[in-house]
């Protein structure tokens, strides 16, 4: 049989996609993370606001317009030529990435946070796009082969903009090099996205609903009732809350827990988005291009042994005084099973989540497919914010992260 998976990105029905979302995804994270490290170490108290305030605030704005304008992406998206719409977006991304540049070089911390809120928006509009579009891109037999690649790739570039925003910003003229960069990834992007093949014509029945409230409860509608549809939900969002909070308590965990430095921090990073790829990847195999959930128990049941397990070895890991260097935190035999259990959970992880997308899109009709992934966007967004509550009443409550990460892999089940 031929690979499931990899022979895709030699496809021109794929690869544009491919990358125009990769380079999305990357310039997201690269401009969010910058603007972060900027105002924690550099801008903070020149705002007149604390840094960690203004850090919440961003990652608040990025998240915003899910909740405001899934069901309005969502209806467009059905509405008209999926192709031409995710053109549009792209060349607006340009438009962004300038104004986030602009707003870089001048230090304007309010201009940073509307940039970023645009991009949220954006990225709001293309999700359905880049989802609902795969069935019409790929055979049955490539859809799970093809979402392997886009959240494998998706992980990827989150890690590779987060790393590179960070350590960028920091630098001799950094401001101006991330504005730069951010705007040849969306010239790219752009780019990449002229060589989109036309799409399955839209449905001109379908309205567009600018009542917010309205067409968010109707996305809701739209899902409820197919049972197979709202479980893959339940289970993407799941998978989000999980996946966000372990990467909001990795600063933490490595500083507080296991007395590291922001390097092991980056490593773990890297471990779990590799494991990630490597998952969706690996589950691609597994199921040989059939859209099936017969993997996902299991997966979820590794998720939970791994992530208990991490709680046992994060214990002895914990090092003396001052923070270890990432030679030193690899020195210590315990450290080598931490990362085990990371990326052995990154890796389930990437199993569970991959076909579940394939069956959203999968068990979909065509005409409200982009709608359904809106419905998804939108009840991810729900669960990680109120991943993110619990987890601050809890942590404030006296739980370490190390508790948390207990706490989650026992919800699992």
């Amino acid at each position: 049989m031929q690979d499931p998976t990899f022979h895709l990105l030699a496809r021109r029905r794929f690869l544009p996609l491919f990358v125009s979302q990769f380079l999305g995804a990357a310039n997201d994270n690269f401009f969010k993370n910058a603007l972060v490290i900027l105002v924690i170490y550099r801008l903070g108290s020149e705002s007149g606001t604390a840094p960690q305030v203004l850090a919440t605030v961003a990652a608040g704005l990025f998240i915003l317009p899910y909740f405001l304008f899934s069901a309005t992406a969502g209806q467009l998206a059905d509405r008209h030529e999926k192709s031409r719409l995710m053109k549009w977006w792209k060349a607006a991304e340009i438009v962004i990435a300038a104004l986030g540049a602009w707003a870089l070089v001048s230090h304007n911390v309010a201009l940073m946070l509307t940039a970023l809120f645009l991009l949220g928006l954006q990225s709001t509009f293309t999700s359905p796009i880049k989802y609902a579009v795969l069935p019409e891109y790929l055979r049955d037999d490539e859809l799970l082969g093809g979402n392997a690649l886009i959240e494998g790739g998706t992980f990827l570039a989150i890690l590779l903009g987060t790393i590179a925003g960070g350590t960028l910003v920091l630098v001799e003229n950094g401001t101006a090099l991330v504005g730069w960069a951010m705007l040849v990834l969306a010239i790219l992007g752009f780019g990449a996205s002229l060589a989109l093949p036309r799409a399955h014509g839209g449905a001109p029945t379908v309205t567009v609903d600018w009542n917010l409230a309205a067409g968010t409860m109707g996305l809701y509608r739209l899902v409820r009732h197919k049972r197979d549809l709202f479980s893959s939900v339940l289970g993407i969002s799941w998978f989000w809350l999980v996946g966000a909070t372990y990467l909001s308590q990795f600063p933490a965990f490595a500083k507080d827990v296991l007395m590291a430095d922001e390097h092991v921090v980056t490593l773990m990073l890297t471990m779990f988005s590799v494991g990630i790829g490597l998952g969706s990847v690996l589950c691609g195999y597994l199921l040989k291009g059939e859209v099936s959930a017969r993997h996902v128990p299991f997966a979820a049941l590794a998720m939970t042994l791994f992530g208990v397990d991490l709680y046992f070895a994060a214990a002895p890991a914990a090092g003396g005084a001052g923070l270890a260097s990432l030679s030193d935190f690899l020195s210590r035999p315990q450290s080598w099973r931490l990362l085990a259990d990371l990326l052995l959970f990154a890796i389930a992880g990437g199993v569970y989540i991959v076909p579940l997308y394939a069956i959203l899109q999968a068990h979909s009709d065509e005409s409200v497919r982009s709608r359904v992934v809106a419905a998804n966007n939108l009840v991810n967004a729900g669960f990680m914010v109120a991943g993110a509550v619990v987890s601050a009443l809890l942590l404030s409550l006296g739980l370490t992260p190390t508790d948390l990460f207990l706490t989650l892999a026992l919800a699992n089940l």
